[in-house]
């Protein structure tokens, strides 16, 4: 099956994760981000309060985007964009998985590849620096915080490339489970100890609510869990379902040219 094939279909199956990722953002993950937003935005008025009692005036800066756009075509643009984006990467990744994997069924492959990405580029990050609503921390540590994380996401999935690799070298000398264990072990390895070596962020507020924080961890997860869910078992059956018919086809071609 050609790359460009699997190119343009990862990306469909990424542009329909991107609409269902959105509905849930809207309904469930921008309730939160506007609580904490009006939090962060009681702490500012305080604080402002404060400094002009000690005569200190503070220049409010301009809203280059307001709430609104953000929450409705930011919002959209921005999980399309990604979601699509993954849905190529996803794509190649299965072109070269395939075949590769013990298992010849395009849906096992694409399940199993969906697990392996959600863990290595969302819940293993997230362990170390977990998500938290875009308002909250210092705005001179973004490209800091953002660096930090990428890094980790990065060494997150080069590891488990290697842990990977290293399962298909081991399965020559061990059984399928023990070569696992072992190639486990290795991965988990890797990312404790980039994890240790990294600096840690903590930039909530000691008062910020925590029921609040937890709901946005939640919903962000949900998030990941939509699109990761419907990239593993909508590529697998897309794909399935045109190999079904492609080959499918030939092969009853064939069989009635022989009946005759």
């Amino acid at each position: 099956m050609m790359v460009r094939t699997l190119l343009i279909r990862g990306m469909l199956v990424g542009f329909l994760a991107g609409i269902l990722v959105f509905s849930f953002a809207k309904v469930f993950g921008e309730p939160q981000v506007d609580h904490a937003i009006a939090f962060e935005s009681a702490m500012d008025e305080a604080k402002a309060k404060a400094d002009l009692e000690r005569g200190i005036h503070d220049v409010e800066e301009p809203e280059l985007v307001s709430r609104k756009l953000q929450a409705s075509y930011g919002l959209l643009t921005g999980v399309m964009v990604y979601s699509t984006a993954f849905g190529g990467l996803f794509a190649l990744v299965f072109s070269y998985a395939n075949g590769r994997m013990k298992s010849t069924d395009p849906r096992v492959v694409s399940v199993l590849l969906a697990i392996t990405g959600i863990i290595a580029v969302y819940v293993v990050p997230s362990i170390k620096y977990p998500a938290k609503p875009p308002s909250v921390g210092n705005p001179d540590t973004i490209g800091m915080r953002t660096e930090l994380y990428f890094i980790m996401m990065l060494v997150s999935l080069l590891g488990m490339i290697a842990a990977t690799m290293l399962q298909g070298r081991l399965r020559q000398q061990y059984n399928a489970w023990t070569s696992t264990y072992l190639a486990g072990a290795c991965y988990i390895l890797i990312v404790f100890t980039t994890g240790e070596l990294l600096p840690a962020v903590n930039e909530v507020p000691s008062n910020f609510p925590a029921d609040l924080l937890w709901n946005f961890r939640i919903d962000s997860l949900g998030m990941q869990i939509i699109m990761w869910t419907t990239l593993g078992l909508g590529f697998g059956a897309f794909t399935e379902y045109a190999n079904r018919n492609r080959f499918g086809y030939r092969n009853g071609a064939n069989i009635q040219l022989n009946a005759h």
